[in-house]
């Protein structure tokens, strides 16, 4: 793992303290990093809204769909037991 410094406003500073000790994080790393994570992943969410939005129109998803994406997840499950 690499080492990153980071100078921030004795605000900011103490507002991360707060949060590492009323959300039981070890260390400020700790709660950076999920920062960051969460970050990553609502650009993730951004990126495939934007897709999805700008894609082509296709069928509605109706009972028919999620009872056929129920069987394949089921039949997915299974074959991962066995």
């Amino acid at each position: 793992m690499s080492t990153m410094n980071i100078s921030l406003p004795e605000s900011l500073k103490d507002s991360v303290g707060r949060q590492v000790s009323e959300r039981g994080y070890g260390t400020s790393s700790e709660y950076v990093r999920e920062l960051i994570r969460n970050d990553e992943d609502r650009l993730k969410l951004h990126g495939l809204l934007l897709d999805g939005a700008t894609s082509a129109p296709t069928r509605p998803a109706d009972a028919a769909y999620f009872d056929k994406l129920r069987r394949k997840a089921k039949s997915a499950k299974s074959a991962i037991r066995r």
